[in-house]
């Protein structure tokens, strides 16, 4: 199973993401508690895509690819930016930090996917369920 998405990066197009997942969870017959998690991780990561990577450019284009492989639920969001480095995000745990309104996304990303891997110097964010 595969299914790709491409958009441009205005935060309308998330009702596309929205569907192509609720489709996809029938498809997959996800319970609600995966049905949950790839529903949060990958709105967070396209709503990051487009506005922190492509900062909401709605010339720039989001792409989505949806990977079904063996027991393995893939998704792989792709911006146009210049990319961030992951490993320089503050941590939304650390005692001065719980206050602060942002920060949280790239922390849910990572707690609720399987595996999480930034590429191309975090231009690609790619999500992994297990099935």
């Amino acid at each position: 199973m595969r299914k790709d998405l491409n958009f441009p990066s205005e935060t309308e197009s998330l009702r596309l993401v929205e569907k192509a997942i609720d489709e996809l969870s029938m498809e997959l017959d996800l319970s609600d508690e995966l049905y949950g998690n790839v529903m949060v991780a990958t709105m967070e990561a396209t709503n990051n895509a487009i506005i922190h990577g492509n900062k909401s450019n709605p010339e720039k284009k989001v792409k989505i690819l949806f990977l079904l492989e063996k027991n393995e639920l893939k998704i792989h969001i792709e911006d146009q930016g210049k990319g961030f480095e992951y490993s320089t995000v503050p941590d939304p745990t650390a005692p001065g930090n719980l206050e602060k309104i942002n920060g949280r996304g790239i922390f849910l990303m990572e707690r609720l996917s399987d595996e999480i891997l930034y590429l191309e110097d975090g231009r690609i964010v790619e999500l992994k369920f297990n099935i």
